[in-house]
């Protein structure tokens, strides 16, 4: 029995864990072309590339991740040990994807920051 709630813990867990990196990862990197456009100054080759990377360096991270953590052990047999089990880690796994999403905007808005003091000190350089 003990192997059979492991294996619906697994059917619950992974299917959660690959929409909520799914649903992140589109919402965030649809979000950020805006930023990336910026950053690049309108190159829209490069912004859209530099957005693919990040994307799929952000797949990799947070899908490895979820599949790290996959274990479960279950030592009773109960469905509620089960639930308890599965919203620590579903939990946990959200909150992790949060600071990855943050994580990614700090870079967002500090790639901007950098783009806009290049703008800066080339402007001053051409004005004197």
């Amino acid at each position: 029995m003990e192997t059979t709630k492991i294996l619906i813990g697994y059917a619950i867990y992974l299917p959660v864990a690959l929409f909520l990196t799914y649903y992140v990862s589109k919402t965030l990197f649809k979000n950020s072309k805006v930023y990336m456009m910026d950053i690049f100054k309108g190159r829209e080759e490069i912004a859209e590339a530099t957005n693919k990377l990040f994307e799929t360096g952000f797949y990799l991270l947070n899908l490895g991740f979820a599949l790290m953590i996959l274990e479960m052990n279950m030592y009773q047999d109960s469905y509620q040990l089960l639930i308890e089990k599965l919203s620590y880690k579903i939990g946990g796994f959200t909150i992790y994807l949060g600071i990855m999403l943050f994580l990614n905007l700090y870079f967002f808005f500090r790639g901007k920051r950098k783009a806009k003091e290049g703008q800066t000190y080339q402007n001053r350089v051409l004005n004197e």
